[in-house]
């Protein structure tokens, strides 16, 4: 069986996400979709607006075969590691092809990343600027191409990545439709993830741009789950813990474990704390990513220590069928339940993860939590 590989955060399920879907089977002819899915925060540090296993459910019930979960010290990384993060799991599991949404699917991103090359870590020496402000700039000296849309980085950092380990997998991007990737208005039938999310919170309607199994899970939601509800978490760490101790913490560099220490110790709602601690040279994204490592412990000692796994989160017959097809080829660990020891040694960061994330839902994120399966589906 051939598959397609699908690189998703499902945050959450929407329409979009069904077309991307449907052209990828219909571009590859593949017979199996797989999605390597992040778990219960996202790329940029926030927590998903639905939990893992009611998106892994989503995504199966959409048309998704087999969805195994990108761990959090890859999920929750800048472009280049969470691409290469999920790109090793689909590598490993013998997927050649992975379709893609891009703002630009027209570009050689492969030839972009040959430029790279030429630059070096230390020509981006401006504090006044984020490195990824600075790396753009001089992109755009180069090349003319300014890489500034947030599913342009991604492809990007999916074909560098292929490139850097050799991998042999075909990376087809197709233009991303409707809305912006930021965009918070809601069309007749497309919307952004970011514009649903926001829409849900400020109570409008959103069951014209989200199947409706996604309407009903949502709707089910009693606590919309945000950074100012983990706040109070955040910042009793930020306030009681010696500076040695934060300045373990990944990420946190050049000082920032003072500014984030002094914004805890006078803001009482995250938004403000957040905005005292930015400064030109940290985007927001890089400060939600060190909020989620400070309140989680994570060393730098940790996250340079892990080892990458399939944590099977859903399948279907084809995908059990197509597991068992690669299983006895796969490098990685395949995981269909969590025990108490992977809890406190593989998969102790999503374990903590799923801990925090239960601030939000009472629904036990890991340990002795089986996949969802769903053996009633017919062939493609």
């Amino acid at each position: 069986m051939d598959a397609v590989g699908l690189i998703t955060e499902y945050n959450p399920f929407h329409n979009g996400h069904q077309y991307h879907l449907r052209i990828a089977q219909q571009l590859t002819n593949a017979q199996v979709v797989v999605a390597v899915m992040s778990g219960n925060f996202t790329q940029r540090g926030e927590p998903a607006i639905l939990d893992k296993w009611t998106r892994a459910k989503l995504a199966l019930e959409n048309g998704v075969d087999l969805v195994v979960e990108l761990p959090v010290f890859d999920a929750v990384q800048p472009g280049q590691r969470f691409a290469t993060g999920a790109l090793r799991l689909l590598n490993d599991l013998k997927i050649k092809q992975v379709v893609f949404g891009a703002e630009h699917p027209e570009w050689n991103f492969k030839k972009l990343g040959s430029f790279e090359k030429k630059f070096r870590h230390d020509d981006f020496t401006d504090y006044r600027e984020t490195f990824a402000t600075q790396f753009n700039e001089a992109l755009v000296e180069k090349t003319g191409i300014s890489l500034t849309d947030p599913n342009d980085i991604l492809a990007y950092s999916y074909f560098k990545a292929c490139q850097e380990h050799d991998w042999a997998i075909n990376l087809i991007p197709i233009k991303r439709q409707g809305k912006g990737y930021h965009d918070q208005t809601l069309g007749l039938y497309l919307a952004s993830a970011s514009g649903i999310r926001t829409a849900i919170k400020t109570g409008r309607s959103i069951k014209n741009v989200v199947p409706k199994v996604t309407a009903q899970a949502l709707a089910k939601l009693t606590i919309i789950p945000s950074w100012q509800v983990l706040y109070p978490i955040l910042r009793n760490h930020l306030i009681q813990s010696p500076v040695g101790e934060l300045q373990k913490i990944y990420q946190m560099t050049e000082g920032l474990e003072y500014r984030l220490k002094e914004a805890a110790q006078h803001e009482l709602d995250f938004q403000s704390f957040l905005h005292a601690a930015k400064t030109k040279r940290y985007t927001f994204a890089r400060l939600l990513r060190l909020c989620l490592y400070t309140t989680l412990e994570i060393t730098t000692e940790q996250m340079t220590n892990t080892q990458p796994y399939h944590h099977v989160l859903a399948f279907n017959d084809r995908g059990r069928e197509y597991l068992h097809q690669v299983k006895k080829q796969l490098q990685y660990p395949l995981i269909t339940k969590v025990d108490a020891e992977m809890k406190d040694h593989l998969l102790a960061l999503d374990y903590r993860a799923g801990k925090l994330y239960q601030n939000f839902t009472a629904v036990e994120q890991d340990v002795k939590h089986a996949p969802l399966i769903d053996l009633s589906s017919k062939k493609h």
